[in-house]
């Protein structure tokens, strides 16, 4: 069997990729040990994030430091076994997160975020699953009066600076909004732009299913196995040896380990997250993802019922799953969005891959050729799955790309 690409990995970044590079002519393979959408983009908030111009960085105010170094906090907990590991990975994340590096970081990021919407709008519409997102836009919840009036100024000005659509609620605008809240919040941030998908793991599927349906194959594989030919590139695949010109890792938070085979040192770890599925108590429904900012975590509306996910945890992919951050934030959340019954025999774990400088590696192994990256996307794998698709499929097929992709590059580390 010969194609032109192997595309490793079958999550909404890898599908993406596989999707743009099928559209421009390329023989395309996708290779997953499981189905495609069935590991981390399976499990998020659903969230589109046109308006999170600004990465998720660490925190620089030793009060919020404090805060999660005492471990009690439902927006980030860590695992004590695995901080030597993630110690140097954090020096760096702190390093990175001083402003005028953040800023760079927004700068380098602006050009895919502002493109994210749109890219997944034009996949919408030719997969045929429109029924699966709606524009509703998502709320930043505060629970405090005075952190809401502060961070409403700086959202108002980040909107105008970008165009963005918001509208700043207080306590009775929101209610009025989402009925269904029982409390709890002094106001809100309404980011009218972003959308929300009420099954991240469906649309991912759907994505795939317009790959096979415009000619693209899916194999089940092992990227652990991917080696270099004299001419390119194979893996093993449940159908036989599979070789083609060409590779493109897009594992998420694996994507270091077959990086690694080949000499590349990429600073990447899990974020960890976990979601849980409750029953509605008989409310209103709710309409749109709520970011209870204080508390770190999101509350959004789904197929199966109302979608808790949890904020950050730092332990290692070898560690078991723990309890204790979902149901911190579930005891807080419980009264105020109405969670009903669990509906999920246990809480999901997914692991979000994370570089310490906040921005993906996107674009050529620069030492092998025909490598290729595109991984590394934190909190905003699904929002940037598309545009990442496009980018890459650009450069690889040695078009003009719509954004500069040197803040990406595997070089940088």
């Amino acid at each position: 069997m010969t194609q032109d690409v192997i595309v490793l990995g079958a999550g909404i970044v890898g599908v993406s990729v596989a999707l743009h590079l099928r559209q421009r002519g390329w023989q395309v393979t996708l290779v997953d040990r499981r189905a495609p959408g069935e590991a981390t983009s399976f499990g998020n908030a659903g969230l589109i994030e046109a308006s999170s111009v600004v990465p998720y960085a660490f925190p620089r105010d030793w009060g919020t430091v404090l805060k999660f170094a005492l471990n009690r906090s439902t927006a980030l907990r860590y695992d004590l076994r695995s901080l030597p590991a993630y110690a140097p990975w954090l020096a760096r994340f702190w390093w990175e997160s001083a402003p005028t590096r953040l800023a760079a970081a927004a700068r380098d990021m602006l050009p895919l975020i502002r493109m994210s919407v749109a890219e997944h709008e034009a996949l919408i519409a030719r997969a045929g699953v429109a029924d699966l997102v709606r524009p509703t836009g998502w709320l930043e919840a505060y629970r405090s009066q005075d952190q809401f009036e502060r961070e409403a100024g700086a959202a108002q000005r980040i909107a105008n600076e970008h165009g963005l659509g918001m509208k700043v609620l207080d306590a009775g605008a929101l209610q009025r909004l989402e009925s269904s809240l029982d409390g709890g919040y002094a106001g809100a941030i309404h980011w009218a732009d972003p959308r929300s998908v009420i099954d991240p793991g469906a649309l991912t599927k759907g994505y795939a299913a317009l790959f096979e349906r415009e000619g693209g194959r899916i194999l089940t594989g092992d990227a652990a196995t991917l080696e270099r030919t004299g001419s390119g590139w194979r893996v093993m695949t449940a159908d036989g040896l599979l070789e083609a010109q060409a590779a493109v890792v897009a594992l998420g938070v694996w994507s270091g380990d077959v990086a690694r085979k080949f000499g590349y040192r990429i600073p990447l770890m899990a974020k960890r997250g976990y979601h849980m599925h409750y029953a509605n108590d008989g409310r209103a429904a709710l309409s749109r993802p709520v970011v209870d900012i204080e508390n770190g975590y999101v509350v959004a509306p789904m197929r199966r019922g109302l979608r808790l996910t949890t904020g950050v945890e730092l332990a290692c992919r070898n560690r078991p799953p723990s309890p204790v951050q979902l149901e911190r934030a579930e005891r807080i959340a419980r009264p105020v969005f109405g969670l009903g019954k669990r509906l999920d025999e246990s809480p999901w774990l997914g692991l979000r891959p994370c570089t310490p400088d906040m921005r993906p590696v996107i674009g050529a192994a620069e030492r092998h050729p025909g490598l290729w990256f595109a991984f590394g996307h934190a909190h905003h794998g699904l929002t940037l799955g598309p545009v990442t698709g496009r980018l890459l499929a650009e450069m690889m097929s040695g078009e003009a790309t719509f954004a500069d992709p040197g803040a990406y590059r595997v070089g940088r580390f």
